[in-house]
Formats: C-alpha cells, structure tokens, sequence
C-alpha cells in the first residue's frame, strides 16, 4: 500500500516514513508542494498526508488542486497547533481528516487507518477462496486459522489480493509495496511470495499464489 507524505520538515517527514514503512507502507516524500502535488497525479496513492506549511505551493493550494483535477486520493492535512482556522479551511480545500501538530504517531496511523477504511468504501476485507486478509487491523487468515505475516509479506499479499485473477507483474508488485526510489532488483517480489507460499498456502496443501511464466503471480481460489 503506497502512501505520499508531503512535508518540508525533513526529520518529521524521514520519522514518518520510518514509521510507516515499519507499518508495512510503501512511502513516497515531497518537501516542496509543487513536488509533491506532481507525485500525487502521476500515481495512484492509497493516501497523503499533506502538510500546509511548504514551500512551492501551500497544503490548501495542493489539495485544491489535486481535488479540481478529479484526484479523489485520501488526504490527512497537518495543522498548527490549536489552529482551528486551518482546520476549516482544510476541510474547505478538500482535505478528509487533519491531524494537529504536535501529533501522536500512533494518533497519525489510526487516521490514516480510518481514512483507508472509508477511502475503500467501508471496511473492505479482501477474500479470495478461502484466504481472508483484513488492511484495517492487519490481519490474515487461511479459513478459521490465523496467519502470521510480516509487514513487508503483508503489503505483498494485499497487492495480489487487490487484483484476484489477474496477473501482477513483478513492476507493478515494487511499484505498490516499495517507495519511489527503490532501485533494487526486482527478483525481490520473488522472495517474499516464496514466503508468502510457505505460510499461507503449504500449510493448507492449496496453492492460491501462482506464477504465470514471463508475466507475474495471480491469486485465484486454491
């Protein structure tokens, strides 16, 4: 799940994509709002959190913006401190939810947990045959049985299960789980379904994870 933070704070926006890319969030960072309101066009972002205080292009303007040229993205806006002011015109420009700086992390995650909720409709639980798997609260399960995921396995089995039936190719896997900037090797989506496999479908003797030669992995009912 791929989240855009636009701040200009550099240790606040490099603390929050440490948290968020803990969390299992692929994060994507802008410090400058013209920067930030060009990311959030050209990719389609789970979420945003905006901050209103940047260089370039301030937060209203951004949201403004993004919400003229029919980007309905989520956006958590970061206010000053008692700024009820900001607050009003953040709903105003577009915003969904804002956030007062000094913010609890912990507060900061359950927003954006919210707003992914309502973003996709209410709490959209994802099902493909017997493999259940619940963004809100994290969660996965093989029928009754829970299973344990790392964040990183998490954010990959979502990004299949968003798509069941469909082939997802290795770029679009690094494209939804991992920031902008990763260069690495692709092959590393082909590690984490090998982990994916040995949890969710071995234990259970069906395979719902398969690979499509040339192509990528599809998820269908095993």
């Amino acid at each position: 799940m791929r989240l855009l933070v636009i701040e200009d704070e550099e240790r606040l926006a490099d603390s929050l994509r440490r948290g968020l890319s803990a969390a299992g969030y692929a994060v994507d960072l802008a410090h400058d709002g013209l920067v930030g309101l060009h990311l959030a066009r050209e990719h389609p972002y789970r979420a945003i959190v905006l901050d209103i205080m940047l260089p370039g292009l301030n937060g209203y303007r951004v949201c403004a913006r993004l919400r003229a040229a029919g980007v309905t993205t989520p956006v958590l806006m970061l206010t000053a401190k008692n700024g009820e002011y900001d607050e009003a015109e953040a709903l105003d420009t577009g915003a969904d939810d804002f956030l007062a700086k000094p913010f609890s992390y912990v507060v900061l995650e359950a927003r954006l947990r919210a707003l992914l909720r309502r973003g996709g409709g209410g709490r959209a639980v994802l099902n493909v045959g017997d493999l259940w798997l619940d963004p809100a609260d994290r969660s996965c399960r093989r029928g009754e049985v829970p299973v344990r995921l790392t964040a990183k396995e998490f954010a990959v089995l979502e990004c299949l299960m968003r798509r069941p039936g469909e082939v997802v190719s290795k770029a679009d896997v690094v494209e939804q789980v991992w920031s902008a900037d990763y260069d690495g090797d692709l092959n590393i989506v082909e590690v984490y379904v090998s982990a994916l496999r040995r949890k969710v479908d071995a234990p259970f003797g069906r395979a719902t994870i398969g690979t499509v030669r040339g192509g990528g992995y599809r998820v269908s009912a095993g």
